[in-house]
């Protein structure tokens, strides 16, 4: 089969690749897979657990291949790719997607970026009906705003921030407009994505050009927001979070620091403010995640289709500056 391979830092491969006996019974042929914030972490050469040779990709739809016991060839599906132990404390307390060992499908093991993946059962979701395969590959990255919004309390009528216009910030801010929000407020420093965000009938703000707490509070008639995400993981980002808040006002942080980095907690003390941190998300989220997908409302975001032999031009396009948002891999639109 064809798949893309990570060879090692900064290098993927597209080549052939024998399908090897697995475990795993449900057999999947691959129609998308998205290149998720992880896969650069890996393809950088600096994720913690993921090592080459590997096969990326755990956004991901497709059709049932075989081995279902349900589910007949050619449903639409996507796949949950958490991969938890069952036998730890969080597991055990109904929290599996915080699993003191938790893996992922495309990280620990071989993912979607293939023609065929096999994957467990219960990681097997059924896409919603009419729903196109491209879009079903953005499930996960749907899923993880979800989550994020959900922690959050949000209610309607609360002023939210969202930092960052990649992916993960445009999910969220969609997934609060579909929470009720009518006016969520985005912060970017890449002028393309505040574009797309603008496009999207978002308010932003360029730190670059404008100070982001004044902006802020102008927007709000000076009092700041109820809540805000941090969907950036930049360290600049974090000074600005407890300065736009409002007291007893919640900070959510989506995006993963790969260093440790400085927050104002005294600030953070006189404002009572809670912070929020949140991973991955739940089945619950999934559900929701697929109704929401099913309004079509996250098709946008999609800014690349590329076929299997451009790997490293898809990798290429999210690690300098571009207008690129979400890049898909097609390796086949199947049965639907």
């Amino acid at each position: 089969m064809k798949a893309i391979i990570y060879t090692g830092p900064n290098q993927v491969e597209t080549r052939e690749k024998e399908i090897l006996p697995s475990s795993n019974p449900v057999r999947i042929r691959v129609s998308h897979v998205g290149i998720c914030g992880t896969d650069l972490n890996i393809f950088a050469g600096t994720h913690p657990r993921a090592t080459a040779p590997l096969v990326m990709g755990h956004e991901l739809s497709g059709t049932i291949e075989s081995g279902h016991p349900h589910l007949p060839k050619g449903t639409a599906i996507t796949v949950n790719p958490l991969l938890s132990c069952g036998q730890c404390t969080s597991c055990q307390s109904g929290f599996p997607h915080v699993c003191e060992t938790l893996k992922l499908i495309g990280i620990d093991s071989d993912g979607g970026m293939a023609e065929f993946v096999d994957v467990p059962v219960s990681n097997v979701i059924q896409l919603p009906s009419k729903l196109p395969l491209q879009d079903g590959a953005l499930a996960e990255p749907v899923a993880v705003s979800v989550h994020a919004v959900r922690q959050s309390n949000y209610k309607p009528g609360d002023q939210a921030v969202v930092f960052g216009a990649g992916t993960i910030g445009l999910c969220t801010a969609l997934t609060l407009r579909a929470f009720g929000a009518t006016n969520p407020i985005i912060v970017e420093t890449n002028t393309d994505r505040l574009r797309k965000a603008e496009e999207l009938g978002f308010q932003t703000i360029h730190p670059q050009t404008v100070n982001p707490t004044s902006a802020i509070k102008e927007l709000t008639g000076e009092t700041g927001c109820d809540i805000v995400f941090d969907c950036a993981g930049h360290p600049a980002v974090l000074t600005e979070l407890t300065e736009c808040i409002k007291a007893r006002g919640t900070i959510v942080i989506v995006a993963a620091y790969k260093k440790p980095a400085e927050v104002n907690l005294l600030q953070g003390m006189f404002k009572e403010l809670t912070m929020q941190f949140v991973r991955v998300y739940t089945d619950k989220d999934f559900e929701i995640a697929l109704s929401l997908l099913a309004q079509k409302i996250y098709s946008p975001i999609i800014t690349h289709i590329l076929s299997p032999d451009k790997a490293m031009d898809g990798f290429s396009l999210l690690t300098r500056p571009t207008d690129a948002i979400k890049v898909l891999f097609e390796f086949g639109k199947g049965a639907r």
